[in-house]
């Protein structure tokens, strides 16, 4: 090998020796071995030697080629190991650091939400149907089809948020329950009739259990056959399932609704004797719902054959269910938007209730 092909190939061999990162030592490899590269420019020259100088310089070129290709390999492999270590340094987590939520574990579901899903879950096993209305409806859904009569007593019980007196003496309200979606419904569908009716309702009241907005549960079962003992066991399956405990004593007390007759107030059994109420045990009652069996009346006001149809219905109030399964003291707390009351009482996202997977997960 000639003295400038050894100094050629100390320089490169310096070079490669002296690259810092694989940013640089790729540099070379280009500058050296690439198209263009300085040791590409001499094999060129290969052609225009003489056969005696192609023996002698052809081996020396392709040696060194290969020995550069083999200590650009060796370093590259030298330099990654160093980054992989410095990049393992810089990165390094502590174990012992508390993890940082990702935006799907740090989102949460209000509880309201979670018990409509949880309610929803359970009445639609037992192949009832969800129905909705509007908020703001006429005093005729409200009170009148629902066996309210003009100036009766009973219409004092709902402190009513009226609407302004339209020109025509019409004067609409916010529906004080979900009661008139019941009168729609049996309207527009012919019998049998088997739906829930989870929304808003509005009355004019607010302390640590009531506020102006709240929500309520409605059901109602109309059909040629429907009667109490029905009515009695799907009540016992809600409960039973939405508190989750295996067995649900409960008492029906005669009571008075306008629009239901027979009417009955439910209490359910439950132990108040340590630090939260338990369900399904001890030896005190709490009252949780109002039920009885559709008014003749009511049947009447959407165009049903009393005589033909009869059902049953019932209303819960969603928020003091919530409340009482999972133990949130006001009520004001659930409409405040405290992201600190969410983040403690809220639901993951990803946990929607099933009966086989756990209402409540």
């Amino acid at each position: 090998m000639s003295d400038d092909l050894k100094q050629f190939e100390a320089e490169i061999l310096a070079n490669i020796e002296a690259a810092t990162d694989e940013v640089a030592l790729e540099a070379i490899r280009v500058g050296v071995l690439g198209k263009k590269g300085t040791l590409s420019e001499r094999m060129k020259t290969l052609g225009k030697m003489t056969p005696e100088e192609r023996q002698v310089m052809g081996p020396a070129l392709n040696g060194l080629k290969q020995k550069i290709s083999d200590e650009i390999s060796t370093k590259s492999k030298l330099l990654s190991s160093a980054a992989l270590e410095a990049r393992l340094k810089s990165e390094k987590v502590d174990v012992t650091l508390p993890t940082q939520a990702t935006p799907e574990n740090a989102g949460r579901v209000h509880p309201i939400s979670q018990v409509i899903d949880e309610v929803t879950a359970i009445f639609a096993d037992m192949g009832f149907a969800i129905a909705e209305g509007p908020e703001v409806e006429t005093d005729y859904y409200n009170f009148t089809a629902l066996n309210f009569p003009e100036g009766h007593p009973a219409r004092e019980m709902h402190d009513t948020f009226f609407f302004n007196e339209k020109e025509d003496g019409e004067r609409k309200l916010l529906r004080t329950h979900t009661s008139p979606v019941q009168i729609h419904t049996m309207e527009n569908q012919e019998p049998p009739i088997r739906i829930i009716i989870p929304g808003k309702t509005y009355r004019c009241d607010s302390d640590a259990t009531h506020t102006p907005m709240f929500h309520q549960l409605e059901g109602l079962v109309v059909d040629k056959a429907a009667n109490i003992a029905n009515l009695k066991w799907v009540l016992e399956e809600f409960c039973k399932n939405f508190f989750e405990v295996p067995h649900m004593n409960m008492r029906f007390r005669p009571s008075f609704f306008p629009f239901t007759e027979p009417s009955l107030e439910v209490d359910i059994q439950c132990d108040r004797s340590g630090n939260e109420v338990k369900f399904g045990e001890g030896n005190d009652w709490m009252e949780i719902l109002g039920c009885g069996m559709v008014h003749p009346n009511v049947l009447r006001s959407s165009g049903l054959d009393p005589e033909v149809y009869q059902g049953f219905a019932w209303g819960i109030g969603i928020d003091r269910i919530a409340m009482l399964k999972y133990g949130m003291p006001d009520l004001r707390a659930f409409f405040d938007a405290d992201s600190r009351w969410l983040s403690h009482y809220g639901f993951r996202p990803l946990d929607i209730p099933t009966l086989f997977a756990g209402i409540s997960q």
